[in-house]
């Protein structure tokens, strides 16, 4: 089943950021070759493609696990939760429809 995790950055968190974002991104490519991601990315905290030093106000990703429970251990071992970037993750299961 799919599920959708949502992070929600806790203020000034682009230096947090910037330092976990290797591993973040090394987390989301396993998934990808794996078959597992639908869409992963930041949002923007300002209405600009580059927000620059306004940063991101959190990411969302889609991507499938077996169960809620393993899809939140997922995201609780996430860099950026280790790293203080996220002041909370929401995790829900998500009924792709479209396209």
């Amino acid at each position: 089943m799919w599920y959708l995790i949502e992070g929600y950055d806790v203020a000034d968190s682009l230096p947090a950021r910037g330092a976990a974002r290797p591993a973040h991104l090394a987390r989301l490519t396993a998934l990808r070759d794996q078959g597992r991601l639908l869409l992963a990315g930041p949002c923007p905290a300002i209405d600009a493609e580059d927000p620059g030093p306004a940063g991101f106000s959190g990411s969302l990703i889609v991507a499938e696990f077996e169960s809620l429970e393993a899809a939140r251990a997922w995201a609780d071992a996430d860099p950026y939760v280790d790293a203080g970037v996220y002041a909370r993750v929401e995790v829900r299961p998500f009924r792709k429809v479209l396209p």
